[in-house]
């Protein structure tokens, strides 16, 4: 048997922030060499900020890559560390469009449903992160825009039978160079990121290897 296929996915710029860094992220990932990925078969996708893209991508992404399990990562400005999130949210903003100038025309996303988890997996993913030293930390609220909607169309693939394993990371702005993104915030460089990705994704495969066992 081969070793598991694992995706990784970014999202491209949006209304707000003209350079997302998820897109360096995932490709210095996808491109990583180590003894633990040996046999891993790594696969990436950058999503168009829009809804439409979400939902005609993932499917096309899913089928062809068949992943075991899917590492997603998505920009949140405003906040200075890594937030491992634990759930997406039934929830869609109506105020900010997307980069198609569309905006959602309800609030919810599957009419009255609660909340879905990752799962628990998602603490060994955080506690991975910390092991690098970023300032890493869980997060029940992953938004009402796109990353929250990527996230909850994930876990329904999960829940379909899709991909064992899913979760999502956000990361905070930095400047093309790797720079601060405002004056007395947390330095963290596009280095450590990549170094908090790697353990997080070395340790997705520890998990979609058992879960393929089980």
């Amino acid at each position: 048997m081969t070793g598991p296929r694992i995706l990784l996915t970014g999202f491209g710029p949006f209304p707000g922030a003209p350079y997302n860094p998820t897109q360096a992220l995932v490709a210095r990932l996808t491109q990583l060499r180590r003894p633990a990925l040996d046999d891993v078969e790594l696969s990436s996708h950058i999503f168009p900020v829009t809804y439409a893209a979400v939902d005609r991508q993932l499917p096309e992404v899913l089928a062809t890559a068949k992943p075991d399990a899917l590492l997603m990562f998505g920009l949140a400005a405003r906040t200075p560390y890594l937030r491992v999130e634990t759930r997406a949210r039934n929830a869609v903003t109506m105020l900010w469009p997307d980069a198609a100038n569309t905006r959602s025309s309800k609030r919810g996303i599957a009419g009255h449903a609660d909340a879905m988890t990752f799962g628990p997996h998602t603490a060994r993913l955080l506690r991975a992160a910390h092991l690098t030293g970023i300032d890493a930390r869980p997060s029940r609220d992953a938004g009402a825009y796109l990353c929250n909607y990527l996230s909850w169309r994930a876990i329904e693939n999960v829940k379909a039978g899709g991909p064992k394993l899913a979760a999502f990371i956000h990361i905070p702005l930095l400047a093309r160079g790797g720079a601060v993104r405002r004056k007395g915030s947390a330095r963290i460089t596009l280095e450590e990121l990549v170094d908090a990705g790697e353990a997080m994704l070395i340790e997705m495969v520890a998990l979609a290897r058992k879960a393929r066992v089980s």
